[in-house]
């Protein structure tokens, strides 16, 4: 196994400051301001004085459909498409995912009754499954420059816009850490998973009993934990891959793959030092954003789409929070170790099927216009509150975590890896882990559940 190849991450951009209800990634409810529930949030403002891109005017009166799998932005895509509208006449109506519904699922039901959207916000995976059947071929658009390192290609083409990056790992709050154990704490110190435990081991001796917050939710569980065990092996997604591959075709058993094992270490420390320990599976989302941000706990296992719940906790901008990574063993080489994981999480499709010509150039003109205009480049980042994977972006982010996630990246101490898994890996080996998590089986058997998974797979 390829521990310690440190995958090349390119300069990426931006993200974040901004208003209200903003999140990334999964979608869950929000934590009530402990300090004033009926506080206004200020909207970051955006300098409409500027603007150079040069909008086609044959494309006036036009309208298209934008599919949004990610309800935290909603208003923010729609006062960006509105801005869209106002300078270029083209207007994009922006539809929401059911809360709860499977973007994957809703595209395709909108393809089966002849009306799909001109574009769609999915996840990797569902572009990869829609691509060469329903996709547009955007593999000569010239905002593929800016995003090198980060486009999604099935079989050499691209066929969707990365519209954001996304990294997790163990979210701290430095000052709660410092508060508790009298001294300055500097993330560079702690290394390894020894690091880490003594660390938990200082903080619970100094009144934080359990300074780890644990999500119960199966995304989390079954995606952004259990998924370290594919995109550690080597730190890039063509590993993720072949590692699933030996997996799903039995070349490979789980119980003497060393990150499997590694990573059930961690999982266990987590675990033993869980608020949640006595009752893991009663665990409550919001309340693990208030518990981080009052100083009930130190860490939190999540990723920087979780900022606006911490905000709602009462959380500000100036506050140092920022990752550690998930290690997975002792040693201080292992780019696991020493590096975060980020990588664009979600991808725009254009329907190459039932759109209209006028209707793509339109589409094309608005994602241009996010990456090229001064306008879009400012919405994207303080009013969506994303990372975009474009380099030519100048904005940066202003909330700590997803400035934190960027710093990473600009400092080429971020892996860029991302594992294709079928839609249904979250839900059912989230169910598995979620048992592991409540000590109702054995590592054996859960190693046991996710390779019977992938024997099911085609």
């Amino acid at each position: 196994m390829k521990k310690k190849v440190a995958a090349k991450v390119i300069a990426a951009a931006l993200t974040m400051a901004l208003a209200a209800g903003t999140l990334t990634g999964c979608t869950f409810g929000f934590a009530s301001d402990p300090d004033d529930p009926n506080e206004v949030k200020k909207e970051v403002e955006i300098d409409t004085s500027t603007d150079t891109f040069q909008y086609d005017s044959s494309l006036e009166g036009t309208s298209i459909t934008l599919l949004n799998s990610k309800a935290e932005i909603q208003v923010a895509l729609e006062k960006m498409s509105a801005v869209f509208e106002e300078k270029s006449g083209v207007h994009v109506e922006v539809m929401p995912v059911t809360d709860g519904d499977s973007p994957y699922t809703k595209v395709v039901s909108l393809y089966n009754s002849g009306n799909p959207p001109t574009l769609s916000i999915l996840d990797t995976t569902d572009v990869i499954a829609l691509a060469e059947e329903k996709a547009e071929d955007l593999t000569q658009e010239a905002w593929t420059a800016e995003a090198e390192g980060y486009l999604t290609k099935v079989d050499g083409k691209v066929y969707s816009f990365p519209l954001c990056i996304e990294g997790r790992g163990l979210i701290y709050n430095k000052a709660v850490i410092e508060e508790a154990l009298g001294e300055t704490f500097d993330p560079a110190s702690i290394r390894t998973q020894e690091d880490f435990t003594a660390l938990l081991d200082r903080l619970a001796a100094a009144g934080i009993e359990r300074p780890v917050s644990m999500a119960k939710e199966d995304w989390s569980l079954g995606a952004h934990q259990l998924q370290y065990i594919y995109e550690t092996y080597d730190g890039t997604s063509e590993g993720a891959q072949e590692i699933i591959e030996q997996i799903k075709s039995g070349r490979l058993d789980l119980a003497s793959y060393d990150r499997m094992n590694e990573f059930l270490n961690m999982f266990d420390i987590l675990k033993e030092y869980n608020v949640a320990k006595g009752d893991p599976l009663g665990a409550d989302y919001d309340e693990m954003a208030i518990d981080l941000a009052d100083g009930k706990t130190a860490f939190w296992f999540n990723g920087n789409w979780a900022w606006p719940n911490l905000e709602e906790a009462g959380a500000e901008t100036t506050d140092e929070y920022g990752f550690l990574p998930y290690f997975m063993n002792n040693d201080e080489e292992d780019f696991a170790n020493r590096m975060i994981q980020g990588s664009p999480s979600k991808q725009i499709m254009l329907d190459g099927q039932i759109a209209s010509e006028q209707e793509k150039a339109a589409a094309k003109e608005f994602l241009n216009w996010i990456v090229y205009s001064e306008i879009g480049q400012q919405m994207l980042v303080k009013s969506c509150s994303l990372i975009p994977p474009f380099k030519n972006n100048p904005y940066e982010p202003e909330d700590p975590l997803s400035r934190d996630i960027y710093e990473h990246v600009q400092s080429g101490t971020a892996f860029n890896a991302s594992a294709i898994v079928p839609n249904d890996h979250w839900s059912v080996l989230g169910a598995a882990m979620q048992k592991y998590l409540a000590g109702r089986c054995s590592r054996e058997e859960l190693m046991q559940a996710i390779e019977e998974y992938w024997a099911q797979q085609d």
